[in-house]
């Protein structure tokens, strides 16, 4: 059973966004909330992210609006090191406060600003050890930051990884057209 979730995925830049209102976000946001039912329906309580742009404050986004049925489902926002975002735009620095300001739980892994990339490295090793599975927004055939996560999560025993590939995004945009289209035939005047 899992009942702490870490989660990671791409970047924006990664992907080719460069706004949280871009149409992508919206399917990728409907595929992480996807898997989260049914794990919440299976016992899971926590939900652990970095605070990384991209997924994982998207994947925040989703939890809130969870919490509003699910209400033992927390958000816990541990960053690799202090004041991760004093280097992003004035945009990207207030959403994250505003994701930060909501969570049940928000602390620094390494208590100290960014010194090094083995920051990212004790995240990732921390994340996998304190946690009972990732879910991972990542596609192997499209190499990005994810896959550090992903090969600290694959060498723990008895660890279960929730991937979600670009053919998982493409069959919920494919079911969320399918709906759509039974909707508007519906409505065919």
């Amino acid at each position: 059973m899992v009942k702490v979730l870490a989660v990671t995925g791409y970047k924006p830049y990664e992907l080719g966004i460069f706004t949280n209102d871009h149409p992508a976000v919206f399917y990728i946001k409907k595929a992480v909330e996807k898997r989260l039912h049914s794990l919440i329906d299976e016992g899971l309580e926590w939900v652990v992210i970095s605070g990384q742009l991209g997924v994982e404050l998207w994947t925040a986004e989703v939890v809130y609006d969870l919490q509003a049925t699910y209400s033992h489902l927390q958000l816990a926002v541990l960053t690799p090191f202090l004041n991760q975002e004093e280097r992003w735009s004035e945009t990207n620095r207030e959403y994250y406060e505003w994701i930060v300001s909501q969570a049940d739980f928000v602390d620094s892994i390494t208590k100290r600003p960014y010194e090094s990339p083995a920051q990212f490295r004790m995240k990732n090793e921390w994340m996998v050890r304190k946690s009972d599975g990732l879910l991972i927004v990542y596609d192997e055939e499209k190499e990005g930051t994810p896959r550090y996560m992903l090969e600290v999560a694959k060498k723990k025993e008895k660890y279960v990884i929730f991937p979600i590939t670009f053919a998982d995004l493409q069959a919920i945009i494919e079911e969320a057209q399918a709906d759509e289209s039974q909707i508007d035939n519906r409505f065919d005047f």
